[in-house]
């Protein structure tokens, strides 16, 4: 009889440690779901508040300053990004990208620019980095594919195989873009799709009336890693540093941008 009960007391503990360790475990996993959810929601809250570096903000001022043709101003913003960290190089990137968007002679005369500011810099005996070029491309498939890839990849969009549109009525500016802008210009690793992004949307709207592409490279720009609070800061460095209205004008793009996106 004493063992019979000796078992029934054992079975009663063990069943009290489990429940209480069950409820131990129990705590232990809503701890770490709390935790979890805690780290999930800052996740969020920093990716939302991620605010521009003074790389980039001196990448935008360089690109609408040279598109503008307000040399005198963008000398020390040049000085600015060098001391801000831009690699010699990344510089002289961001200066022929963007003649893309507003011509050959803007570019030249901001390349120009830089360097007499290089030279100024070394009389000084300031050693500048100059930094990375771009790797070789080693890909086979031709250009205009390369290109069209490469496009898919910014608007995450799947390319048409028809052309329509412009690209119909003048077939031979689709050619240029692909075969040249999105992948001779783009494919060039010195800056990332982020950086020549910011260059793109900085041209075109500091040279107005182009709301349209400003509207589909500010997409892009959320595409490629931006956020909308970075982008809201681009808004503010272009009125602050072109005007109020194309600071405007940028404004109500990129809320168009933003509104189509929660659609």
């Amino acid at each position: 009889m004493e063992w019979v009960l000796n078992c029934f007391l054992s079975q009663i503990s063990l069943q009290v440690q489990k429940t209480n360790i069950y409820k131990k475990m129990k705590k232990i996993s809503l701890s770490v779901a709390i935790i979890m959810l805690l780290l999930g929601i800052s996740g969020k809250i920093n990716a939302q508040d991620k605010m521009l570096d003074e790389k980039q903000r001196k990448i935008i001022t360089i690109s609408a300053l040279t598109a503008k043709g307000d040399l005198e101003r963008l000398k020390p913003e040049l000085n600015a990004g060098l001391d801000a960290g831009l690699t010699v190089n990344q510089i002289k990137e961001v200066l022929v990208h963007l003649y893309a968007y507003c011509g050959f002679p803007r570019s030249i005369r901001g390349l120009q620019t830089f360097m007499e500011v290089l030279d100024e810099r070394k009389a000084n005996g300031i050693a500048d980095e100059l930094g990375a070029d771009a790797s070789p491309i080693n890909d086979d498939e031709n250009k205009y594919e390369r290109g069209k890839k490469i496009l898919g990849e910014l608007t995450q969009t799947p390319q048409p195989e028809t052309l329509s549109g412009y690209s119909v009525f003048a077939p031979i500016i689709d050619t240029f873009l692909k075969e040249h802008l999105f992948a001779d210009i783009f494919e060039r690793d010195v800056l990332t799709y982020a950086e020549r992004e910011l260059v793109t949307v900085s041209v075109i709207s500091s040279i107005g009336n182009a709301e349209p592409m400003l509207r589909s490279h500010l997409a892009i720009c959320l595409n490629v890693g931006l956020t909308p609070q970075q982008l809201s800061e681009f808004v503010d460095v272009v009125q602050s540093t072109i005007g109020e209205k194309e600071g405007k004008s940028a404004r109500l793009a990129l809320e168009d941008v933003l509104e189509n996106r929660k659609q």
